[in-house]
């Protein structure tokens, strides 16, 4: 039975966001709101579930700026600090829905958190229980399925410079930031799939992540019906360079919200 799923982008910049700290050039002075970008995250919801896939160091200002009321379960990519250091805020969800929450992430992640966040998976204290983060650990192990909210999500495995971060497939969408290869058991996983987000960080080569070139090809391969760029540095202007794309490829942007049946 095919159910609605709805993807908001909350942050498509790279590391250091965009604008960047100290530079001058016309995208970090762009006007249009879609060259803002803040670190890279996203709300998958369907039927009542809302899962945030990663918690950058914006996580507050990007749910009050694009009214994220309510979180089920968080899902982590990988734990470079972009994608983690957001970690504190979900004590808001946690006094919001007066639950736990369950945070998924392989073995190599999870000692990476714990090692900053330990206190926010110790044992509840009544007394703390609204200035700390209440969080029960989930492990993904390897490809190994898992289920949220009585959907299933796929681990696709992908290269990151010399590391391996977790890309996730859920029905017919897959969710693949932060990567400069797509591993060729990866590409089996991801047939199929009719809407893909991808990292494509800039024109220039880089060690560790897709530019926009190496992401089309890579996206011609899996052959979704729409494709999303993500992770995108400042020496991409929007209007430009998504109108340069071929069809069916896009540059997504802060607040963008994508639906469709899976």
């Amino acid at each position: 039975m095919a159910i609605s799923v709805k993807l908001k982008f909350l942050g498509t910049g790279t590391s250091a966001g965009v604008p960047m700290i100290a530079c001058g050039c016309a995208t970090c002075h762009s006007t249009d709101p879609r060259d803002f970008r803040t670190r890279p995250s996203v709300v998958i919801r369907y039927d009542d579930t809302a899962v945030l896939v990663d918690t950058t160091p914006e996580l507050r200002l990007q749910a009050v700026w694009q009214k994220v009321m309510n979180i089920d379960a968080v899902v982590y990519t990988h734990a470079h600090a972009d994608h983690i250091m957001g970690l504190d805020d979900l004590r808001r969800f946690n006094a919001v829905s007066g639950q736990p929450l369950d945070v998924w992430a392989n073995a190599v992640t999870h000692e990476a958190v714990t090692k900053c966040f330990g206190y926010a998976f110790s044992a509840p204290d009544p007394a703390s229980r609204l200035f700390r983060p209440n969080l029960v650990r989930r492990l993904i192990e390897g490809i190994d399925p898992f289920e949220i909210g009585g959907v299933i999500w796929r681990p696709v495995p992908l290269v990151h410079g010399s590391g391996l971060v977790l890309g996730f497939r859920i029905g017919n969408l897959a969710y693949c930031t932060d990567t400069n290869q797509i591993p060729e058991d990866s590409f089996a996983l991801l047939e199929g799939v009719e809407v893909l987000v991808l990292d494509a960080l800039q024109h220039v080569p880089h060690s560790t992540h897709f530019t926009v070139a190496q992401a089309v090809e890579a996206g011609r391969r899996i052959g979704a019906r729409e494709t999303y760029f993500t992770h995108i540095a400042h020496g991409l202007l929007h209007a430009k360079d998504d109108a340069a794309l071929p069809p069916g490829f896009h540059l997504a942007y802060d607040g963008l919200e994508i639906e469709w049946q899976a």
